[in-house]
This record gives C-alpha cells, structure tokens and sequence, in this order.
C-alpha cells in the first residue's frame, strides 16, 4: 500500500482533475481553495475499524467548525463495490442512530462505482469513480449555503451523466487513472 502522504496526494489530483475539472460538483474548487477539506486515510480492511474511523470523524467535524468537508480514505477496505456499498449503507444507519440526520451527509466514491440499474461501461459512472474506495462527509449547513447561489442543482447529476457519456469511457478512464500510480 502506498504512503499516507501519496494516498492523499493522489485524491487531491483527483479532486482537481477530474471533480473540479470536469466540473462535477461546482462547490468542490471553493473548499479547495478555502482549505476546508480535512483529508484521512484508514488503513484497515475491517468494515469495523472503518465504521469507527467514520464515527472519529464525525467527531473531528463537530469539534472543528473551519472544517466544511472529509474524505475518509479507505485504501484496503471495500475493495469489491458490493462491499463498499454495505459500508455506505452501515455508514448511513449510523448517521440516523447518532442524531446527525441534517447535520451530515455521505456522498460516495469508489474505483469501481457503478449507477443502480447501469451497466459497469457506462462512461457515467465515472461521476463517482474515484482512485480509492472513500466516504466524503459533509456538513448540511454548508451545502445549504452553497446552493443559497446555485440556481438549479437538481440538474448537476444529469449534465455530469451528459458530460462522462459525450467524453466516453476511455476518456473519463483515462483521466480518472491519471491522478493515481496505482489503480486497475
């Protein structure tokens, strides 16, 4: 497994190219340029030690106001999507027992992300490929503000879909793999 440091380097590149260079998500370059991400890496493969790096983080999010957004790296862990998906879904369910319903919300990341109902070649599920399996958390109260000047956000899923399917597969492949030493 590669360095903390290179792991959290590559999702930066990441970050750069592909969400803010694409423009998937259009509130992602002002918290870079902000510095309100927090970045962590979880070496374990355990879905629990995940899980409890998870409830950590929540906690780091309470405690710090100036950070708006976490990744919680998971380089080992999850590496079939199926897995991944059940830690989303316990990652949930945690969310909702601690009371943090509103509070926060879990977008996902995985290499290999796939839409409900889409087949794993459909250049759209490059929306969500990222270079290791994460949970990125973040605060309501931000993105409440952030779409304060935002005037349709219902349509950002539909035109990232138009913008991966009109560039390809090979393409978003390419770019993706790109930001990363290691991915398959």
């Amino acid at each position: 497994m590669p360095a903390s440091e290179q792991i959290i380097n590559e999702t930066k590149n990441w970050i750069n190219t592909v969400v803010i260079g694409c423009n998937f998500c259009p509130f992602a370059a002002p918290a870079v340029k902000q510095k309100t991400i927090f970045y962590r890496v979880e070496p374990a493969a355990s879905m629990n030690i995940c899980l409890e790096s998870f409830l950590q983080e929540l906690t780091r999010l309470d405690d710090d106001e100036t950070i708006d957004t976490t990744f919680l790296i998971l380089p080992l862990a999850c590496i079939q999507f199926d897995d991944y998906l059940d830690l989303v879904t316990a990652a949930e369910k945690l969310l909702s027992q601690k009371k943090y319903d509103g509070v926060y919300q879990i977008a996902s990341f995985h290499p290999r992300y796939c839409f409900a109902g889409a087949p794993d070649d459909d250049a759209a599920n490059y929306t969500n490929r990222s270079v290791y399996p994460m949970l990125h958390l973040l605060r309501e109260s931000s993105i409440s503000k952030a779409l304060e000047h935002y005037s349709d956000p219902g349509s950002i899923p539909e035109r990232n879909i138009q913008f991966a399917r009109a560039k390809g597969i090979v393409y978003m492949k390419m770019l993706r793999d790109s930001c990363s030493s290691d991915i398959d």
